[in-house]
């Protein structure tokens, strides 16, 4: 049959067209002992060595290609390789009697039950990096390989492909590649970005539906993958092809010019950075700072909390990259579950549990800790500190009261910072958008995160498929909320941004510009898009857009308004608009 088309998440930017080189899924049946503990533990040692070899060959070869991101990351899972945790853990089994490539298959298994109970996507990324590494070793037991990709150009198809897996892609032969499983934000997503090659990941069921030789699409900004693509199909995508790579050219020319509207309003175009490897985006997309440092991954690379001195690493690095421009740090913002190494504290819901703010000022040492290291980094460049899930006054009242305690405690140990050094908070909780106005009176900014507040506005769980399509950033409700932080904010002297997925929504850029937002906050790659959409358009046009926004009672509605008015200025955005996943 003819242009049977899937659906999965948009991982990287691109369309491409060739044949289908299917992967087959990897299965493993771990081998039980049949050797001494000492001959297990010897073979489980012979593999790690192997695997450090090949992963320092992985390396090379990346150096070699100057990919900074796909390096850092293999740095990481050799790290990870030697972690205490993982070989201590396989070796406690190994001793109990297990056999060393089943008791690399049960660490997997444990962890696997323990992050699968977690409700962060982020957070459960991070366990496929884990399994990269283990399963790397246990290939090596087995004596396993794993073939990629052949010598012709292809489309790879595959389950899954692991960051080390796709790190080690021939782009002169891998056009694009799609999974079954995976998310946007996954290092194997980071990587494909990096490396220039289309991705769509999280199509449930390809495998089935797609066999070696068949001619296929992949819509790498829609998350569309069509296979037997008949001549009309064929030709609509090559047309926009022709077409995207027109409009990059043309937005590659307004890099370095700001995103000045047409009768000269301008908005603060800043990136969202979940891992250091995306600093470096940020700076070629032409970001003015970064509006939202995710913090937490340096709180998931070791066994326990990190010290200040790693904190200060990462904070410094970031803060000396974008020198004048500011960089804004968020706090810790992972429930207990998710912090205390591979210790988790259960909790029936903990989204709206011990999380944010409230585990840090809990946490004392936890929020002083991070709070010195990123004082500290105030020496090397503009950085600002963001609190998130604020639902009170009172919390900010003590978090300030915390920042002069680590502010004295420096100046005590004759520690240079630069001060002052302002605190905003996330804006992502109803309570907050309502009390606005007696927030503004506390702090230096907002960031207002549309996705939990989205969330929490329509009791809506993103996450969950069966209501996931009631979660849409524009419903009138989180308009209105939207409206009434940025007016307190600058009735107060203070700036509002937005940081939530609605910031890469192009349809909803002339809606924030016309609610007079100061800044966006957004995914690195989408920068030139969105500066192309505020060049192009007015600020009084934006104005008239929100004020009828404003009037509309449905989210359908507000979309499709917005959708109209978008293309009735820039028809050319019709085929190239990136669609926005809840993801």
């Amino acid at each position: 049959m003819k242009n049977r088309v899937f659906r999965g998440i948009p991982a990287s930017p691109g369309i491409v067209m060739g044949k289908a080189y299917v992967l087959s899924r990897e299965f493993f049946v771990p081998s039980s002992a049949k050797r001494t503990t000492e001959e297990e533990l010897a073979t489980f040692y012979s593999a790690i060595k192997s695997t450090q070899r090949d992963l320092e060959g992985i390396i090379q070869r990346l150096k070699e290609q100057k990919s900074q991101e796909g390096l850092k990351l293999i740095e990481v899972q050799l790290l990870l390789l030697k972690d205490p945790f993982f070989v201590e853990t396989v070796e406690n089994y190994i001793r109990e009697g297990d056999g060393a490539s089943y008791a690399i298959h049960k660490f997997i298994e444990t962890l696997k039950t323990e992050f699968e109970s977690i409700g962060d996507q982020y957070i459960k990324d991070r366990f496929l990096d884990i399994k990269d590494v283990a399963r790397r070793v246990m290939r090596k037991i087995e004596g396993k390989t794993r073939e990629l990709s052949y010598q012709e150009p292809h489309v790879l198809f595959a389950h899954d492909l692991t960051p080390s897996d796709t790190a080690q892609l021939d782009t002169e032969h891998v056009l694009g590649f799609v999974t079954e499983t995976g998310g946007k934000m996954s290092h194997t997503a980071i990587i494909a970005r990096a490396l220039g090659i289309p991705a769509v990941v999280g199509v449930e069921g390809i495998l089935k539906e797609v066999k070696n030789g068949d001619q296929v699409v992949i819509d790498g900004f829609r998350g569309v993958v069509v296979v037997d693509p008949d001549e009309d199909t064929k030709r609509t995508y090559e047309k926009r092809v022709r077409e995207y790579r027109e409009y990059e050219k043309e937005l590659e020319k307004a890099k370095e010019l700001p995103a000045t509207t047409i009768d000269g309003k301008e908005i603060d175009l800043t990136a969202n950075i979940e891992i250091p490897l995306e600093l470096q985006p940020a700076v070629e997309n032409g970001a003015r700072g970064i509006g939202l440092y995710r913090t937490e991954f340096i709180f998931l690379t070791g066994d326990g909390l990190p010290d200040e001195e790693t904190q200060f690493r990462y904070y410094r690095q970031a803060a000396e990259m974008f020198r004048d421009l500011p960089v804004i740090f968020r706090t810790l913002d992972s429930g207990g579950d998710k912090i205390l190494g591979w210790q988790y504290l259960r909790e029936d819901n903990p989204f709206l549990g011990w999380r944010g703010i409230r585990l840090t000022l809990d946490r004392k040492e936890i929020f002083l800790t991070q709070i010195r290291a990123i004082l500290k980094a105030s020496s090397y460049g503009n950085v600002k500190i963001m609190l998130p899930m604020v639902s009170s006054v009172e919390e900010v009242e003590r978090a300030k009261e915390l920042l002069e305690e680590a502010i004295r405690g420096l100046e005590k140990e004759g520690i240079n910072i630069k001060k002052p050094v302002e605190m905003g908070i996330m804006v992502e909780v109803p309570s907050a958008a309502i009390l606005s106005e007696h927030f503004a009176k506390h702090v230096d900014f907002f960031s207002i995160g549309t996705n939990d507040l989205t969330q929490y506005t329509l009791a809506v769980d993103r996450t969950n498929e069966r209501i996931s399509y009631l979660f849409d950033h524009v419903n009138p409700a989180v308009v209105r909320l939207m409206k009434q932080t940025i007016d307190a904010a600058h009735e107060n002297g203070i700036w509002a941004g937005v940081c939530g997925e609605i910031a890469s929504d192009p349809v909803a850029i002339p809606l924030l510009i016309g609610l007079n937002v100061d800044e966006l906050s957004l995914t690195p790659g989408l920068i030139p898009q969105i500066k192309g959409i505020i060049r192009g358009i007015s600020y009084q046009e934006c104005v008239k857009i929100a004020q009828e926004v404003l009037k509309m009672d449905s989210a359908y509605q507000v979309r499709r308004f917005l959708s109209q008015e978008l293309l009735s200025r820039f028809p050319h955005l019709e085929n190239l608009l990136v669609e926005v996943d809840n993801d």
